[in-house]
């Protein structure tokens, strides 16, 4: 990186560093119970000896995994210091390691993970490539998810996506451009939808919306029509592009891949 890149990435450093404040813990917590259960689906029961969280946030996500049978070992990376106190202080069994770093450089020789999972975290990355790059180079398999910001008409929506730092915007078939340009084999994915649990807690805690009838007719009926007759009106293809809310996917490096360029 350039020195003038260089300064804007250590001013992106600092600002995550206090990032991670009580305030966001339960609404993390309850988004981390259904990353959880998606990196469970896409390993389909498989059992793995040592594995990276990179980008661990606060720790949400390693704590079910610490609960469950997944793996053996889990070790984890942050780029925020306030992130890393709270991982800490979980006082985790099968947490070996965490680790800050900066964002690209993941601190880990070659191969020394059966699995690296990063989950909602490659759509904040200014430089995803470079992290693509240095998580295959750590693992034997990568385990991804990101939320599918891209929709039609995104640039309407940037100053609220800049807002929750997703900088990089993503359908399906555009994460697995990205992945596969990098030397990835998709082994097993796929597509889900913002729970209802989510999209109350959201409206209710983090908006402060009055719970009224209307409100909840919204939830219940309104919204469930709508993505009704989007999968009527815009067709599978379409719909299989931009009705979803995230897309998971377990990859494993494909061989040598050659740039063209």
């Amino acid at each position: 990186m350039s020195t003038e890149d260089s300064d804007k990435h250590s001013s992106i450093v600092a600002d995550y560093d206090d990032f991670y404040n009580d305030s966001i813990i339960e609404w993390r917590e309850l988004g981390a119970r259904y990353k959880s259960q998606n990196i469970f689906q896409v390993t389909e029961g498989k059992i793995y000896q040592n594995v990276l969280d990179c980008g661990a946030g606060e720790g949400s996500v390693l704590k079910y995994l610490d609960r469950s049978d997944f793996c053996q070992n889990l070790y984890a990376i942050e780029i925020s210091s306030s992130g890393i106190e709270k991982i800490e202080g979980l006082n985790l069994t099968k947490l070996r390691e965490v680790k800050k770093f900066d964002g690209y450089s993941i601190p880990f020789p070659d191969k020394y993970f059966d699995l690296v999972y990063c989950t909602h975290v490659i759509e904040h990355v200014e430089h995803p490539r470079l992290l693509l790059r240095e998580i295959k180079r750590v693992s034997k398999s990568q385990l991804f998810e990101v939320p599918l910001d891209h929709v039609i008409n995104v640039d309407k929506y940037y100053k609220e996506l800049h807002s929750f730092g997703h900088i990089n915007v993503y359908t399906p078939s555009t994460f697995r451009y990205l992945l596969k340009s990098e030397g990835f084999e998709i082994k097993n994915d796929f597509k889900s939808r913002v729970n209802k649990e989510i999209l109350k807690f959201d409206m209710y805690r983090n908006k402060n919306i009055n719970k009224t009838i209307l409100t909840e007719l919204k939830l219940n009926l309104v919204w469930p029509m709508i993505d009704i007759a989007k999968r009527i009106f815009w067709g599978k293809k379409r719909y299989s592009e931009f009705g979803y809310s995230a897309y998971t996917c377990l990859v494993e490096p494909a061989g040598n891949l050659e740039i063209m360029f």
